[in-house]
């Protein structure tokens, strides 16, 4: 194991990240980040920029301390402008009067920055990096330097480099952090660079990264490794361009991986729902195969994985999925076993065995539905419904018994859609109709209005998302087309397929499927309070 007890973590998703493409957080978006990223055990959450034309970093500030975070607050800015002075240069002021506790100002560490970007000489750069640290090591309790480019401006010009770090050290910077600021550099250079950097400054460095070359975990990993006093990135690795060093991965593998002791185990084992939470409140769509904490990054689907991790867990699995707050998961396919079938099972029946003839039959069940372009890996809800029905344990009930789509467009206003729809609920019949933007909304609008009378609780449901996919594109538009719908009743979540020739009929099915999985799920739950009352 490496020790490295000087080690923090240095948030910047609420700068960095927020200048991801597609990325905008409000001041409540902020202030809710903050929250979850100190009760994760963060040391520090980076705010924002507070420049007179952005009003959200600047209310940022006076609202967190009424947060009262563990997390150390760092306000963001850059050093004095060239020909300015500290004292009366504004964007210095701003900083002291966040009343953050730490400042973390950038400079330039490349010539060609200084020169072509700056237009100012090469010394009074140094200058401006120097009188700007101490000036804010003055007002604040700790100062981080931020030596943007550094990477670039080493390669090119190293002497140049090291002397704007050494201003910063010598103005009283508590940390230099280096910054692979266009993320170009490879491991091999990266480690050579700071090793080198850090023989001869003596100070304690930090690191901070961009992911242009898919480098950005695996150099600060290498930084952690070789003692730096702090790692900066941002959750879910979301930042400009290519994102940065992604702080999920690089605090899980440093602390599982390498023993380090960067937040407690039961903080560590809520990673999971700090990915998945930044990622709903920035809208954007989780990524299921990060490492860690996707939904993917511990299922099984080939048939001797899924054998293999049943019998030794670390066959196949790097570490416990728990650790991180995420789960197993047995996907069902046509390279599915009875094994896989089994462990799918046991939430709903837990002492069913191998050889009992129903795991076979659903076996047999699963494939021909995969064979007929129905397609699991996503669609658990669907699979659940089939396996409980096929066990005895749900029975369907409400029955459809017929709908109706009308499209109709009338000159050069919007199409309208209606569906008309009849179901029975024991001896009720209801029939009744809807219009939706579109006939599968108009659908689904006109099923939950028959159904909501019989189960209030189908209103809770939404519709998160909606895929179609062509099973056979050499059919035209007579192909057989695979509907993926995924729902969510704001506890749980859940994937339904309907496969068709007919886009609507898919769509249909996979509706049913969605509004059943609910009820089913209702169901149970009233069970168990029922079993425990």
């Amino acid at each position: 194991m490496t020790t490295n007890p000087q080690l923090r973590i240095y948030d910047t998703t609420l700068r960095d990240g927020n200048q991801g493409i597609g990325i905008g957080l409000s001041l409540r978006d902020k202030l809710l980040i903050a929250q979850k990223l100190s009760d994760l055990g963060f040391h520090y959450i980076e705010g924002g920029w507070p420049n007179p034309t952005n009003e959200i970093d600047r209310s940022f500030y006076p609202a967190v301390h009424q947060l009262k975070l563990q997390s150390r607050i760092a306000a963001f800015g850059s050093t004095r402008r060239p020909g300015a002075s500290v004292e009366t240069d504004a964007f210095m002021q701003l900083l002291v009067e966040t009343g953050a506790p730490v400042a973390t100002i950038f400079g330039k560490s490349w010539d060609l920055h200084v020169e072509k970007v700056l237009r100012c000489s090469l010394a009074e750069n140094v200058d401006m990096i120097g009188e700007s640290v101490a000036h804010l090591k003055r007002h604040m309790d700790e100062v981080v330097y931020d030596a943007e480019h550094f990477f670039d401006g080493y390669r090119h010009n190293p002497e140049y480099a090291l002397k704007t770090l050494l201003a910063a050290q010598e103005g009283g910077a508590d940390v230099l952090v280096l910054c692979d600021t266009n993320g170009g550099t490879l491991p091999s250079d990266f480690l050579r660079i700071y090793r080198e950097v850090r023989e001869r400054t003596g100070a304690a460095l930090g690191v901070h990264v961009h992911n242009d070359t898919g480098c950005a975990e695996a150099n600060s990993i290498l930084a952690a490794e070789e003692g730096a006093a702090q790692i900066q990135g941002t959750v879910n690795g979301i930042g400009e361009r290519c994102g940065n060093a992604n702080l999920i991965t690089v605090v899980a593998a440093l602390q599982l991986k390498r023993g380090m002791a960067l937040v407690r185990e039961d903080q560590l084992a809520h990673l999971s729902d700090l990915s998945m939470y930044v990622s709903e409140i920035a809208n954007l769509s989780p990524n299921i195969r990060a490492p860690y904490v996707g939904s993917a990054a511990f299922s099984h689907k080939a048939g001797a994985h899924v054998d293999g991790v049943r019998k030794v867990r670390e066959s196949f699995e790097h570490i416990v999925p728990e650790s991180v707050g995420n789960e197993r998961h047995f996907v069902l396919s046509d390279q599915s076993g009875g094994g896989t079938i089994l462990e799918k099972l046991k939430d709903i029946k837990p002492d069913l065995d191998r050889s009992d003839p129903t795991v076979k039959k659903l076996l047999a069940r699963i494939k021909q539905m995969e064979s007929e372009g129905y397609h699991f890996e996503t669609a658990d809800g669907t699979f659940k419904l089939a396996a409980m029905s096929m066990l005895g344990e749900f029975t369907e009930p409400f029955t459809v018994l017929g709908f109706r789509v009308i499209e109709e467009k009338n000159g050069a206003g919007a199409p309208i859609s209606e569906a008309t729809i009849k179901v029975r609920e024991g001896d009720v019949v209801e029939h009744t109709a809807a219009e939706g933007d579109g006939p599968v909304n108009a659908l689904d609008a006109a099923l939950r209005k028959a159904l909501v009378k019989f189960f209030p609780r189908l209103a809770e449901v939404k519709l998160e998302d909606y895929k179609v996919r062509v099973l056979d594109g050499k059919a035209g538009t007579a192909a057989k087309v695979r509907v993926l719908i995924e729902s969510t009743d704001g506890t749980a979540r859940w994937g339904t397929i309907g496969v068709s020739t007919n886009i609507i009929e898919a769509s249909w099915l996979a509706l049913i499927d969605s509004l059943m999985y609910k009820l089913m799920l209702d169901r149970q739950g009233l069970e168990k309070r029922i079993i425990s009352a």
